[in-house]
């Protein structure tokens, strides 16, 4: 009798497996937290709310298109965790990521909206020990890997899908045609400059120049708040980095081992340690926010029927 009840209360205590909530097909229109997700929740029509794991997942249409707004939540797990919880939820034609990041090239101003073709986990990474010689990794050093700095040897992820076996990736792709999509639509989208709807919106929250979109080049991810110039220096040298944030590389990696289209939109808040005097994310967080909700409207009204 004993081993009957043990038997009946492991299963009641096993989780239910995760069921589909709806057979829609749909664009995930995914931010990393709050600013991001307010720029875009009110461009959602006919919105209907769900809650998985303490996450909001908002369906319904947004210029036209069948889609389901999320946040990731901060950071490389939870963005990692919650990518691969819509994609097991929902049905899912292709991700599009909106959200806020610092600055790596230098020839990127606050505002500007940046659409990587490529991610790289920049904290992926071996811990050399210091010997009489210099650095020693505990693998011999792969002459395609990124330079290192300091201790820090990049190593690169190991991951695969249906049609590649696993192999060492130091960065991973987002969709092509995504990509040529968004190069149409920059060409015809314009930003804003200041965070009130004028120009003479309060000192200080009007950008000097107008910003720009940029289609093309490397972005770079890890769970870190970086806000150091000798850093970003290095990440732009040695991954030709332009743009860094805290969830993209594991959106495109998630995406990568489902097969599932992606594609990320970064407006510039901060130039990650660049910046004159101290960092500037708190003063342009919204404005940024924006601009990339705007661009990432655009882009999902361009997207097929």
């Amino acid at each position: 009798m004993l081993r009957w009840l043990l038997l009946l209360a492991a299963l009641f205590a096993a989780p239910a497996s995760a069921k589909p909530l709806d057979s829609t097909p749909r664009t995930v229109v995914m931010t990393a937290f709050a600013p991001e997700w307010e720029a875009l929740e009110h461009a959602v029509v006919n919105p209907r709310t769900y809650r998985i794991n303490g996450l909001t997942f908002l369906t319904g249409r947004m210029e036209g298109k069948p889609v389901v707004l999320m946040q990731s939540g901060v950071s490389m797990v939870n963005a990692a965790m919650n990518t691969q919880l819509v994609l097991d939820r929902f049905k899912v034609k292709r991700i599009v990521f909106s959200g806020i990041a610092g600055g790596v090239d230098p020839n990127l101003s606050i505002g500007d909206v940046v659409v990587a073709q490529d991610w790289a986990q920049y904290l992926e990474v071996s811990f050399a020990r210091k010997t009489a010689q210099g650095w020693k990794t505990p693998e011999e050093p792969d002459p395609a890997a990124p330079p290192n700095w300091g201790m820090m040897f990049p190593r690169g992820v190991r991951v695969g899908n249906a049609q590649e076996s696993a192999h060492r990736q130091y960065t991973i792709a987002v969709d092509p045609g995504l990509v040529a999509l968004a190069r149409e639509v920059a060409a015809r989208t314009t930003l804003q400059r200041c965070t009130g709807p004028t120009n003479d919106a309060a000192p200080g929250s009007c950008l000097k120049d107008a910003p720009k979109i940029v289609v093309g080049g490397t972005g770079v991810s890890a769970g870190v708040f970086a806000d150091n110039a000798e850093f970003r220096q290095y990440l732009q040298q040695a991954y030709k980095a332009r743009v860094l944030d805290m969830e993209s590389a594991a959106v495109a990696q998630v995406a990568y081992a489902n097969r599932v289209p992606a594609i990320v939109f970064r407006s510039l808040s901060d130039l990650a340690g660049g910046d004159e005097s101290e960092n500037q994310m708190n003063t342009f967080m919204a404005l940024a926010s924006v601009n990339s909700a705007q661009v990432v409207r655009a882009f999902v009204k361009a997207l097929p029927n």
